[in-house]
């Protein structure tokens, strides 16, 4: 189960889950930070990554294209990172049944 961060998320999030979700990677950490949705989409289906955004478009492209890949949306305002990471600890099981869902498309967490 490896996240790949979007860039509305804090890259710090990669080394502060690395306990919880090992593998996972930021955006900018594989050459996307100015890349369009598109791409980001791309590379998490090639790498098999789950995207995690706090951005509706990942989730409005799930609707349209569905799994794979998987997205996790955030749904919280202004937050600080380590609410999200305190939201991504909380719900790592919830993340792990939701990736082991072949149907499954779109986890929204708040």
């Amino acid at each position: 189960m490896r996240l790949l961060l979007d860039q509305n998320l804090s890259h710090r999030l990669v080394s502060l889950l690395g306990d919880v979700y090992p593998g996972s990677v930021h955006v900018r950490q594989v050459g996307l930070a100015e890349a369009d949705d598109a791409a980001v989409w791309e590379h998490a289906l090639r790498e098999g990554l789950v995207i995690v955004s706090k951005d509706a478009d990942f989730y409005q492209r799930s609707l349209l294209l569905g799994p794979p890949p998987r997205v996790v949306w955030i749904r919280r305002g202004n937050c600080s990172t380590r609410d999200v990471e305190s939201i991504l600890r909380r719900h790592r099981a919830d993340v792990e049944r939701f990736c082991g869902d072949e149907a499954a498309a779109i986890l929204v967490l708040e």
